[in-house]
């Protein structure tokens, strides 16, 4: 037999094993559903096979009691600890990713040290292991008026802002790129879910974003700014699960444009993004480049993953916005 073969069998052995295993331990390792699917993948095979090692090892040496796991994460097992002394935290075990995506996390939080997204409190980038401090409730949680909302995601995001020279994240026209290949290859594997004008129109977005892309202008962007990620912080919030990313600020606010599709399906879906620039004092016309690219990308991630309605969601509004063009 091939040495290929016996390698993909070897690695599908290690994926049943980790999964039984996994399966017989108590709730403290349950993994969610969609983690638990793209941990079965051949990447990350290995990976799911040690998780039980890693986490009683990251204990004994980070002297932490892991806890209940939280089941809505969906790149990572995540969850609750308590340090030796009592402070609670959150300990994340990043799936594997080609784009590294631990150790982006990782440098992200070592440069704003708290400030607008949770503090570090102990990291391990080779294991893609970052222990976190513990925040209360994600604005999702809140049933706050939408206005309310972009208020509280704009304010947060902006704390976050910031040069970062000599940093080594990837780049917003790196991002751009990655969105790009991304788009036109999941439309493909999805069937076409939505339009091809749809996917031309966020292709030449995306296009025009990477050309605009300026390191002197690029700032540290978090990457995932909505209201899953924004957690309630004394009297304010923080946001969690930052991309890490050297980019346009207008980067960020795309991701608040992509968000309740919905609005957009109904009312002027300009008026968010002037909303957004005037707030911000940032350029509207970006913002709302970065918005169709994330949607449509978000749309069909949503839709891979069974995230329903969300996925026909945003998608039915990448359909609308195309349709204005």
């Amino acid at each position: 037999m091939a040495v290929e073969a016996v390698e993909t069998i070897d690695r599908q052995l290690d994926v049943v094993a980790a999964t039984e295993r996994c399966a017989r331990l108590p709730g403290v390792l349950r993994l969610p559903a969609v983690v638990e699917s793209k941990a079965r993948s051949p990447a990350a095979g290995r990976w799911l096979a040690r998780l039980p090692g890693l986490v009683a090892a990251l204990e004994e040496e980070w002297s932490i009691t892991v806890g209940r796991v939280h089941q809505d994460a969906t790149e990572a097992l995540v969850a609750e600890a308590v340090l030796a002394d009592g402070t609670p935290a959150v300990l994340k075990l990043v799936i594997p990713q080609a784009r590294d995506a631990a150790r982006r996390e990782i440098l992200a939080l070592q440069v704003v040290v708290g400030d607008g997204c949770a503090s570090l409190l102990r990291a391990d980038p080779e294991r893609g292991a970052p222990l976190l401090e513990r925040l209360g409730p994600s604005l999702s949680d809140l049933d706050l008026p939408i206005g309310q909302r972009h208020q509280i995601l704009v304010s947060t995001a902006q704390r976050i802002w910031r040069a970062a020279p000599g940093c080594p994240l990837p780049s917003g026209a790196e991002k751009g790129r990655w969105l790009i290949d991304l788009t036109a290859t999941k439309w493909e594997e999805l069937d076409r879910p939505c339009s091809a004008r749809a996917v031309a129109h966020a292709i030449s977005c995306a296009e025009r974003r990477v050309s605009a892309h300026d390191d002197e202008r690029a700032v540290l962007v978090h990457g995932g700014v909505h209201r899953w990620n924004a957690l309630r912080a004394g009297d304010g919030f923080k946001l969690v699960d930052p991309d890490g990313l050297l980019a346009d600020a207008e980067c960020d606010l795309g991701v608040i444009m992509r968000e309740d599709p919905e609005e957009l399906l109904t009312g002027d879906p300009f008026e968010r993004a002037r909303w957004l620039a005037a707030r911000t004092g940032l350029d509207e016309r970006a913002i709302w480049e970065w918005g169709v690219v994330e949607r449509l990308s978000s749309g069909l991630g949503c839709t891979e993953d069974g995230v329903q309605p969300v996925g026909r969601m945003m998608l039915a509004a990448a359909d609308r916005v195309a349709a204005l063009h």
